[in-house]
């Protein structure tokens, strides 16, 4: 298959894939092998374009490298709120939110293939507790509930990040927020 080499980038995209985004007369051009250079290179500079606008990074200190993610990401969850997991008796309060998953492979794949998460949904740092230790987790939205029991979570660490507990849930503390 035709290729084109996409500026700023050394990866060839099929010209199948430039071709959805260029106009019907350039397409009947390709079709025939008629097409100039010039064209070519607009579907996939346009391609480029449209693609790269669809994505975002972040520096993943955790993962230790630049994280892909989508531009617009649905959390159900905020900072502050107090939550469950839906597997595993633990509930926390969370403190960040990824849009997507963000720590190591070695971390993911000690996780039993029957409950991996998929990695396209966003992932919670909570500050955990369950009735025998207080911790940090990692917990993908699909492993999350909203907590039933209404109370605060006895994290020693809590008072550093977050004001006082009220109406269900956590408040971050002001001189955090940006």
């Amino acid at each position: 298959m035709d290729s084109c080499l996409l500026p700023g980038r050394l990866e060839a995209r099929p010209l199948a894939d430039a071709s959805r985004l260029a106009k019907p007369h350039v397409l009947h051009r390709l079709a025939r092998g008629q097409l100039h250079a010039r064209s070519l290179f607009r579907a996939c500079t346009a391609l480029y374009r449209s693609k790269a606008m669809e994505r975002s990074h972040f520096y993943s200190p955790q993962a230790g490298r630049r994280i892909e993610t989508p531009r617009h990401s649905s959390a159900s969850f905020a900072i502050g709120d107090v939550v469950r997991h839906r597997m595993f008796d633990f509930r926390g309060v969370i403190f960040d939110i990824d849009p997507v998953f963000a720590n190591s492979e070695e971390w993911y794949e000690a996780i039993p293939t029957a409950q991996r998460p998929h990695k396209d949904q966003p992932f919670y740092h909570l500050l955990a507790e369950n009735e025998d230790s207080s911790y940090v987790a990692y917990v993908s939205q699909q492993n999350l509930l909203q907590d039933e029991e209404g109370g605060p979570v006895d994290h020693p660490s809590v008072s550093q990040l977050f004001e006082a507990f009220s109406g269900g849930k956590y408040r971050l503390r002001r001189s955090l927020t940006h």
